[in-house]
């Protein structure tokens, strides 16, 4: 069977590396905000080009510290995609914001730039772009705009560890950069994780308090916190892994490449874009065709698993109809729901896989299914 994602062949790969690390974590005997996660925030933030970083329990506490720390309040709206994790909304609607969703551009699958003007309101206060499948969105441009209208940016990098935007990395364009260490992810821990990294000294300060209690102080509380830390054990795994995650990375682009070559005039397939201004680090190979549900069962028909990232758009989930903000027909997004299909990727997979991949999906367009 070929898995969309194998986060236990990356475990197998760095195993003695890793085993010795949490056996060191284990032995030392400190197992909350010690040293493994001071490390990784300063190695960790220097890979992302940012000063400071700030180790939280997941991805979804990343976003949500990072808007409490900008100050957003009950009432206030964060400007943001319905073509996401729920996580990303959900930590906008916990931070007590009302989400409003831009439709994606239909090439990258990421925020377009030219509808996020007329989406503004004097309730405003900040926009998150997401860097989607490990495609940055349109920085430049979305930046432009917010700094026009006086808007924090918040990047959802929870997809895109290592991903560039115009030669640098993303994370340190916003305000804050936020990340996941969830297991698949291209740096994943072994459980969930999480890190905002910034390059301002006074966000930094503050992101601090608000993952512990708002404590400066042990049981003194300065504001109003919260209990959001990154353990020990997942730092120290993560650490291990970020030597490689460079490494990682570009077996991703290679088997990505693999794909693009041997899937190209296939049917109605669409595959995915390298944007020019974008290193794409492909978390995951989404392609889009209108026999989605066909193909998918077939290749399952077949040992191939793979994925649909994401099924049902956030402004179309029970849960967060009542909670948002309508506005024009997200076209490119109700699309995308119906069509996107993602193929196995993670840097472990073999070449033999991907072209098994690829051979089963031509098949099925030849009509030899």
């Amino acid at each position: 069977m070929i898995l969309t994602a194998n986060p236990r062949e990356q475990y197998i790969s760095h195993k003695e590396e890793i085993d010795a690390a949490i056996q060191k974590v284990l032995s030392g005997g400190w197992y909350i905000l010690g040293n493994e996660v001071s490390s990784f925030e300063q190695e960790f933030a220097q890979f992302t080009g940012s000063a400071f970083g700030v180790g939280v329990a997941s991805g979804t506490d990343a976003v949500f510290l990072a808007l409490k720390a900008i100050g957003i309040e009950q009432g206030d709206e964060v400007i943001t995609v319905s073509h996401t994790a729920t996580a990303t909304v959900a930590a906008v609607v916990a931070a007590g914001a009302t989400p409003v969703f831009v439709d994606i551009d239909s090439e990258t699958y990421t925020l377009y730039p030219k509808l996020l003007e007329k989406n503004i309101t004097a309730r405003t206060k900040a926009v998150i772009p997401v860097h989607i499948y490990g495609q940055p969105a349109e920085l430049d441009r979305i930046l432009e705009t917010a700094k026009k209208h006086s808007l924090r940016v918040i990047e959802d990098c929870c997809q895109a560890h290592g991903a560039q935007f115009q030669g640098k990395p993303v994370g340190s364009f916003g305000d804050m950069g936020c990340f996941s260490f969830y297991p698949t992810k291209n740096l994943g821990g072994v459980g969930d994780g999480g890190m905002v990294v910034t390059s301002d000294a006074e966000l930094n300060a503050k992101l601090k308090l608000l993952r512990l209690y708002g404590w400066k102080e042990r049981y003194s509380s300065d504001i109003f916190g919260y209990n959001s830390r990154l353990d020990e054990i997942q730092a120290a795994i993560l650490r291990v892994k970020l030597k490689t995650l460079n490494k990682d990375n570009n077996a991703r682009r290679y088997l990505a490449e693999l794909y693009s070559a041997g899937l190209k005039d296939t049917g109605d397939l669409i595959l995915p874009l390298e944007a020019d201004y974008a290193r794409h680090v492909y978390h995951l190979y989404v392609v889009r065709t209108s026999k989605r549900d066909a193909l998918m069962d077939y290749l399952k028909a077949n040992g191939v698993l793979c994925g649909i990232h994401y099924p049902v758009p956030v402004h179309e989930q029970k849960a967060f109809i009542e909670l948002s903000r309508g506005g024009e027909k997200l076209k490119n997004t109700d699309l995308a729901k119906d069509r996107i299909l993602s193929l196995p990727l993670y840097p472990e997979l073999s070449e033999k896989s991907v072209e098994k991949v690829i051979s089963l999906i031509k098949k099925f367009y030849a009509g030899k299914s």
